[in-house]
């Protein structure tokens, strides 16, 4: 029997009785109040007197829990979490525009004024403001869709240049749009608040994985580190960095890139950016922007008593979600893994309705064996109709 009906704080948190234990506590001091022998059953008037003096108790409880676990970004909500997380200086997300690198090709000193262009399905990009080709006659930019939303533009589709300019003479996208996002989730946005901390960390690499992290639009990425004498086997120079990064403006992640870095330390990638440091001296920022492997797969299961169409359909959901979530190379494991997929396709509700008999995984260069593998600046990417189901 409890002895208050109040939340309890302690060294490991907060927590309060249940709705269950907060009637019996009312019906006992009631009992020992009016006697032993009063009736307290639901269908009473004083029973249901206590049940609406509980149920409030219980609901005041539940409004302390929150207010006690919105103070901390790791169990915070809405609101509250947005407040938490500009303490890190960095905000909620909001619904975004698709972006995409562009390589512009023309005479050195042109400047590009509010520049367009346009991929091969109509949909048109826009430029920064000004933009300057400089003294190597090409420059890489960042061009935003002029539409909000997912916005596909696969590599070598941007090629068509809107707002012709003297000296400008050819446009290009060297990897794949990153599509726009709706409004960033909580666990995205407690991922980025856990990720921002490392900002003013002890290890370089850690500052500058937290300051490309604080970028609006990047929306995820991996550091890697060659500190050896010899080319790694990722291809990766000796002494140098290298960074895959998907999302965020390409100009505003090399500033970030070149401000913490150590002097002397290489980067290395497929995205090249010139900036300035304090001196006015120009450097070149390399990083990769990740390759999609799509993925494909195959599901086989014996339905039971209970098992529709809807229920097959949380299951190619699952497994999407999953492919689509693995990390940036594959996360430790460098493979987008079977037996995860298995265990998202497992997951859905009222799974007791199937038996998943076999999955295969598939992804560019053939059937995983069980797992794929994906290089260090790939990423998986899977739609739920790439999940095909048979049912026996």
């Amino acid at each position: 029997m409890i002895t208050t009906t109040a939340p309890i704080i302690s060294s490991t948190g907060i927590s309060a009785p249940s709705y269950a234990d907060v009637l019996a506590y009312l019906q006992s001091q009631f009992q020992s109040i009016y006697g032993a022998d009063i009736y307290l059953d639901p269908d009473s008037q004083d029973g249901q007197f206590l049940g609406i003096v509980a149920s409030a108790i219980n609901d005041a409880n539940a409004v302390a829990i929150q207010i006690y676990q919105s103070m901390s970004p790791a169990t915070s909500q809405g609101a509250a979490l947005s407040n938490n997380v500009k303490l890190n200086g960095i905000a909620r997300a909001v619904s975004s525009f698709s972006t995409v690198d562009v390589l512009i090709t023309g005479q050195a000193g042109v400047t590009i004024t509010n520049g367009i262009v346009q991929d091969s399905n109509g949909n048109q990009w826009a430029l920064p403001p000004s933009v300057v080709i400089p003294a190597a006659g090409q420059i890489t930019v960042t061009a935003t869709s002029s539409v909000i939303g997912a916005i596909d533009a696969p590599a070598g589709s941007v090629t068509v240049i809107k707002t012709p300019t003297l000296g400008w003479q050819s446009v290009t996208n060297p990897s794949d749009a990153t599509p726009g996002e709706p409004v960033e989730s909580d666990a995205d946005l407690r991922y980025r608040q856990t990720v921002s901390t490392a900002i003013p960390s002890l290890t370089v690499l850690d500052g500058i994985v937290g300051s490309v992290a604080s970028i609006t639009g990047v929306d995820r990425l991996r550091a890697y580190e060659n500190d050896t004498n010899a080319t790694d086997s990722n291809g990766i120079p000796s002494h140098s960095i290298s960074m895959v990064i998907d999302g965020g403006d390409a100009t505003a992640i090399a500033n970030a890139i070149a401000t913490k870095k150590t002097p002397g330390a290489g980067t290395y990638g497929t995205t090249s950016v010139s900036v300035t440091d304090i001196y006015g001296r120009p450097i070149t920022i390399r990083f990769f922007r990740p390759t999609a492997q799509p993925i494909t797969v195959a599901i086989s299961l014996k339905a039971l008593a209970g098992y529709s169409t809807t229920i097959g359909q949380a299951v190619q959901q699952a497994v999407s979600d999953y492919v689509n979530g693995v990390d940036i190379g594959g996360g430790s494991s460098g493979t987008v893994e079977w037996a995860d997929a298995i265990t998202a396709a497992n997951s859905v509700p009222n799974s007791n309705t199937f038996k998943l008999t076999a999955l295969t995984l598939t992804g560019p260069g053939g059937a995983g064996v069980p797992d794929v593998p994906l290089a260090f600046n790939q990423v998986s990417t899977c739609t739920p109709s790439a999940v095909t189901l048979t049912v026996s």
